[in-house]
Order: C-alpha cells, then sequence, then structure tokens
C-alpha cells in the first residue's frame, strides 16, 4: 500500500499539470470504486469544475475543487493516479475512472484490486470518510516532536510498531517506513512502548522524520504497483536497509536480518542491533 512518501510524491508530481483546468468528460468504469455517490451524481458534480489545489493527509490524497468541495481519494492497495498528456494513449486494463480535461490531456486512476475509493465532500466534511476524520498527527509537521511522540508511546504497553502503525495516533505510517525507522532508531519492533527511554523517542522521533524526507526525495518505494503521478517508479527501494531483506545481512553488524509477524505485518529486523 502507498504510504505517506509514496503518496506525498504523487501530489507533488500532479500540482504541474491537473491544476486549473476545466474538467469536460468524466468516464466512470468501476463504479464501486465512488463512495455514497452514484456515477451520475459524480459526473454532474466534477464536469465544468476544476481542481483547484491538492492536499495531502495522512495517506489521503484531497482534491480541491472550484466550488468549494473536495475530492477525497484512498489509493488502498494498488491504485495509481496518472496524468496523461493526450486521450489518445491507449487505456490501462484496470482504469476505473478517467477526468479529461479542455486542454487535451487527462488524469487517469487505475487500481488492479478494485480496493481504491473516491468520496465527494463538502470542503472539510470529513466524517462519511472514517479513516480521514479519525486521523492522527502528520510525522512530518512542527506539532509532532519527540514530546508528542513520548506521550503516545508512555500510555501504551502494546508493542512499538503496533503504536506507529495506528493510523489515529500517527498518519501517514505504514510497514515500510515503520521498519525503516525502526531500524535506524535500534529498537527492536516487539518492544513494549512505554518501555522506550527518553534517549530511545528521540532517536526514534528523529529517526522516522529522517526515512520519510529521504524516501519522498526519491519518489517513494517501489516494490511492485506504486507509481509516481507521471507513471514512473520511485527509486527509495534502492535504500532500503532492513525491509524486505530477510536473509541478507543487517549493514551495520552483518548479522542475518530476521522477520516475523509483528502487529499483523511482516516485520524485518536486526536481532543484534535491535535488541527485544
Amino acid at each position: 500500500m502507498p504510504e505517506l512518501p509514496e503518496v506525498e510524491t504523487v501530489r507533488r508530481s500532479l500540482l504541474p499539470v491537473v491544476l486549473n483546468k476545466p474538467i469536460i468528460t468524466v468516464q466512470v468504469n468501476y463504479e464501486r470504486i465512488l463512495q455514497h455517490i452514484s456515477s451520475a451524481d459524480f459526473k454532474s458534480a466534477l464536469i465544468g469544475n476544476e481542481f483547484s489545489q491538492i492536499k495531502r493527509s495522512g495517506k489521503y490524497l484531497i482534491f480541491s475543487l472550484k466550488d468549494n468541495r473536495e475530492l477525497v481519494i484512498h489509493l488502498r492497495m494498488t491504485g495509481r493516479l496518472t496524468y496523461y498528456s493526450d486521450q489518445s494513449i491507449p487505456l490501462a486494463k484496470h482504469t476505473s475512472v478517467i477526468f479529461g480535461f479542455e486542454t487535451g490531456d487527462e488524469l487517469r486512476f487505475e487500481d488492479v484490486r478494485k480496493f481504491a475509493t473516491i468520496d465527494l465532500v463538502s470542503k472539510g466534511n470529513y466524517e462519511q470518510v472514517k479513516g480521514l476524520f479519525n486521523l492522527g498527527i502528520e510525522p512530518l509537521s512542527k506539532e509532532f516532536s519527540p514530546e508528542v511522540l513520548s506521550d503516545f508511546v508512555h500510555k501504551r504497553s502494546t508493542k512499538i510498531k503496533s503504536v506507529l502503525l495506528n493510523q489515529s495516533l500517527i498518519a501517514g505510517l505504514g510497514n515500510i517506513y515503520v521498519d525503516e525507522s525502526l531500524f535506524m532508531s535500534g529498537i527492536h519492533p516487539e518492544r513494549p512502548a512505554n518501555s522506550l527511554k527518553k534517549a530511545e523517542i528521540t532517536r526514534l522521533h528523529g529517526a522516522i522524520q529522517t526515512v520519510l524526507k529521504d524516501a519522498i526525495d526519491n519518489q517513494g518505494t517501489t516494490l511492485r504497483d506504486y507509481r509516481t503521478g507521471y507513471g514512473q517508479e520511485g527509486s527509495f527501494q534502492n535504500r532500503l536497509q532492513i525491509y524486505g531483506r530477510k536473509g541478507e545481512k543487517c549493514p551495520t553488524c552483518g548479522t542475518n536480518i530476521e522477520h516475523k509477524k509483528v502487529a499483523g505485518r511482516t516485520s524485518h529486523f536486526c536481532p543484534i542491533c535491535q535488541k527485544e
């Protein structure tokens, strides 16, 4: 599933090419992608409208419309929002929605697994989008401090990986970047959250922000499905230290990297550098 760096990369790549262009056609090939609205009403709301801004909140993309409504998009497992400069370019097999612009270009929403969603809401009215409505703090925001992270972990005895994956606490972190952050900070994913000492929390906070910024700079991680808004692969997969490297040598100490299920997800760690 695309995580914060991938969604942010899609946002940044689409900003220069889809804003302030009249939408003249909307084609819905998979109606179940639309939440709480029919295909006919969706088309009626979008045709003649324009995207005026794109924001990101956690793993959600929020497209502002000129009529003061918003499209809330979640890519889920395999969703792709891809810009095409020419409407004559053949459609990908699993294209769910197409937004055609007056300028002759298109924004296409492709989704192999068909889990992605689109909500049309009044500006800021996110009650119907449960995950967004209950979303936690942005980990790259000024508000996300070591003190805030300390408050999260010291109130909970669950495994630290479970806390970091909790979207109602910290928005946008997923399996890849939690594993990478825990490795960088030398913390085992199964450590009880409230066992972390102040210095460890400070290291973890710094690791989270460093890993996320580095991943964004490298346009995210492409392991299989993810692509930028231009249809290109990210490159952070080439910089992963621990995630997906089971059986390989730890880049720090040379011990074999191990993996196990933690918080319902396959977790990668070094048993020496990240002692339980």
